[in-house]
């Protein structure tokens, strides 16, 4: 019986602990909501392409953020007068950040993988292009559903505008964006034997 109440009283402070950090975890996802506004507001930023508030785009932004699935990358742009133009600009500059990011990362991998030697050239040049070519093709595949928008602001000074898309990386989709990457990469490139291993 002794046993029986140590096991519920065991449970019960487990439970305890787990819900007081779900609502300290909410209590900071509020602040952060709340910061994100004010600066927003301040800086003078304000929702394009949306019937919604900014608020209610952030709560569903910061919604979807709960799913550890899901990770924001963030494209900027400024110094261009047509919206339409900086649109596109910041569309292309967040997949350049996600395929440089992945890139990088292929890259250390390789690095410490194969103990690449940086004082032989051929085989220096022959990474970098390697490198090169997967940061391109990474760069198209992510246009296909990887990169999801999820809202978009915009600020002009004077006659000259700013922008921001933020978007969400669905991971898993951008799994197979960089296998398939790989797979295009090693097909393309004449790549040495010591890349593949």
């Amino acid at each position: 019986m002794k046993k029986i109440f140590l096991f519920l009283a065991i449970l019960m402070g487990v439970s305890s602990m787990a819900f007081c950090q779900n609502k300290q975890l909410e209590k900071q996802r509020s602040k952060m909501y709340k910061a994100k506004i004010k600066e927003y507001k301040k800086e003078g930023w304000k929702l394009d392409s949306s019937s919604k508030t900014i608020e209610v785009v952030l709560l569903e932004h910061y919604e979807k953020l709960k799913d550890e699935n899901n990770q924001e990358i963030v494209g900027t742009t400024s110094n261009c007068r047509s919206v339409n133009v900086c649109r596109q600009v910041a569309y292309n500059n967040a997949i350049t950040t996600y395929a440089s990011l992945a890139a990088s990362y292929v890259k250390g991998r390789t690095v410490s993988d194969v103990n690449l030697n940086s004082s032989d050239k051929d085989d220096t040049a022959e990474f970098d292009k390697f490198y090169a070519a997967y940061e391109r093709v990474i760069g198209s595949e992510i246009k296909n559903g990887v990169l999801k928008e999820s809202y978009s602001i915009k600020r002009k000074k004077g006659d000259i505008n700013e922008y921001q898309i933020v978007f969400l990386v669905n991971e898993d989709k951008a799994l197979l964006a960089r296998k398939k990457s790989d797979a295009t990469c090693f097909r393309r490139e004449s790549v040495s034997s010591k890349v593949c291993q």
